[in-house]
């Protein structure tokens, strides 16, 4: 096992910018900013000491709604300096989740952009709090969100009651160096340093508090594992509000000295057109970002020779899809992550050097300093090798707890430390993991227990499908029935028949879906997951209307 790193977040920063201190740090190419290490850090130290002018306290929590701007990552390092705690919020979330964060959170500060798309941020707080609007800056009082007290617009537009991201580097002056010091050091790598809400593809979301411990760990051994270093430059499209982009990204290039490229919002083409233009060495993604990049019209014509490693994860990873980011985007060395917030986020990483098929077909084995066993579910019991159980972690990487809710702690980790995913798995004898679905994604037919993972990865060999997700949902006769959702590929026809016919003689007949209902796209949350128990809730009602009419 290696040594396990005793460093904050802010420290990280500070060792690789004397290390490496006109080393590329943070590129925005299509802004035309460039900071070296150097730079970088002390930008950093700068929001800092404007944010502990504001009167950000250790501990106190500051909440991050933006995409992924330049300012976004400096915050990550400035609350990293005074132990803040960063609150990632959604960039989907309207009106009520925004308010729902806010009071659960207890965030005394938030940060955001003035619009996404569509969408007026700024509008949706007023909305909530309306008497931000005669509030002198940073003296808000508001029954509903009692902790919160000072708003950050970024931009140069002036809001009534809020502060501009330049206010913030403007009080900076009134704060020394010597007292960013004195904060910097009196932080311990066990305090929680961010928090994270779960994605809510179930249930309402839950905060997840993350130590720097955690995160830096995690992040260094991501990086070793995909053989990510200082001559690297990885570009980030993943969003920077969940841990793929702030800790398998982010933060992963900084424990390495690597080049942080991040694009701020995904589109395939400047994707690549960013990896073209800055010589990416390495990328990020969730297997829908790889299928829109791999399926662009435009694919040919853009100049990835340059790319070698990455990560590809987020939800389930088509093999077909990964054999696609080898051979035609010539990533020879991208990796696959499996975790879950909890975990920090990875718990399994696939190696560089892994054959093909472990590559493709396995989500790897367990990270340096990190446990991981098969259990049966709802005991503690291991299976053997090769048989299906829940899967299960224990070590450095496992969170501190969901925010002011023990109960929920409880259940997701039990008294020997070991926290229990939900997920269903197969290790081989090596310790390499195969995730097969998730305990309550699994369909129960007649008895029989089918799992839609198997089926989604059978789908796939289907020359017409560009995508597929299988449901389960209630049947009176059988209990469940399997449902798949399918996104056929530009140009090409599909009709439910031929689904069952290819499916004939080669799955077996209780697997066979009994609906197949064809979309152009499927419901998301922000960092890529695609919401099953929506697909559930659709699926019902499409079952539903064509009884009607039939």
């Amino acid at each position: 096992m290696s040594e396990l790193l005793s460093i904050t977040v802010g420290k990280l920063l500070e060792e690789k910018a004397a290390l490496h201190p006109n080393h590329e740090a943070l590129v925005y190419a299509d802004r035309d900013l460039r900071m070296s290490y150097q730079q970088f850090n002390q930008h950093c130290r700068k929001v800092a000491k404007g944010l502990m002018k504001l009167g950000l306290e250790k501990g106190e929590h500051i909440a991050a709604w933006s995409t992924n701007t330049p300012e976004w990552v400096t915050t990550q390092f400035a609350t990293g300096k005074i132990g803040a705690v960063l609150v990632t919020v959604n960039t989907n979330y309207r009106t009520a989740e925004l308010e729902y964060l806010l009071q659960q959170s207890d965030a005394t500060t938030i940060l955001l952009m003035e619009k996404f798309r569509d969408d007026s941020y700024i509008d949706m707080l007023y909305e909530i709090i309306p008497e931000l609007k005669t509030s002198e800056p940073g003296r808000l009082k508001s029954d509903k969100l009692p902790f919160l007290k000072n708003v950050i617009v970024l931009g140069d537009k002036r809001f009534p009651g809020t502060y501009s991201w330049d206010d913030i580097l403007g009080l900076s002056e009134s704060v020394t160096e010597d007292q960013l010091e004195q904060r910097l050091d009196s932080l311990h790598p066990d305090d929680v340093i961010n928090m994270q809400y779960t994605s809510g593809t179930t249930g309402f979301p839950k905060g997840v508090m993350l130590t720097h411990n955690n995160v830096v760990n995690n992040a260094y051994n991501i990086a070793s594992c995909m053989k990510l270093g200082k001559t690297d430059r990885l570009c980030i499209p993943v969003p920077f509000f969940h841990c793929f982009g702030c800790v398998i990204g982010t933060l992963a290039s900084v424990s390495v000295g690597a080049t942080m490229v991040p694009v701020q919002e995904f589109n395939p083409k400047r994707v690549m057109q960013t990896v073209q233009d800055e010589k990416c060495t390495a990328l990020h993604g969730v297997p829908t970002m790889f299928i829109a990049e791999l399926n662009d019209p435009d694919f040919a014509q853009y100049e990835l020779s340059t790319l070698r490693t990455g990560v590809m994860a987020g939800s389930n990873c088509p093999i077909e899809v990964m054999k696609a980011v080898i051979e035609k985007m010539g990533a020879g060395e991208i990796t696959i992550c499996y975790g879950q917030t909890e975990s920090s986020p990875v718990i399994t990483q696939t190696r560089t050097d892994d054959p093909i098929e472990l590559r493709v077909e396995s989500v790897g084995r367990a990270l340096p300093n990190v446990e991981v066993k098969i259990v049966e579910p709802g005991t503690n019991n291991e299976v053997e090798y090769g048989v299906q159980g829940e899967l299960c972690s224990r070590g450095y990487h496992v969170m501190k707890g969901y925010y002011k809710n023990p109960e929920a702690t409880k259940q997701a980790i039990d008294v020997e430390g070991w926290l229990h995913t939900g997920d269903l798995a197969v290790m081989d004898e090596n310790g390499y993991c195969k995730v097969t679905g998730r305990l309550k994604d699994m369909v129960i037919r007649g008895g029989e227990n089918i799992y839609p993972r198997e089926i989604e990865e059978f789908l796939y060999s289907h020359p017409d499908i560009l995508d597929v997700q299988v449901v389960g949902i209630p049947d009176a006769v059988y209990g469940e029935e399997v449902v798949a959702w399918i996104i056929v590929k530009e140009g090409t026809q599909l009709t439910s028949e031929d689904v069952r016919s290819f499916c004939k003689g080669k799955i077996s007949r209780h697997k066979i879906p009994k609906y197949i209902e064809f979309t152009d796209a499927y419901p998301m949350t922000a960092s890529g997951k695609i919401q099953k128990y929506r697909l559930r809730e659709n699926a019902v009602k499409a079952v539903k209307e064509s009884k009607t009419t039939t």
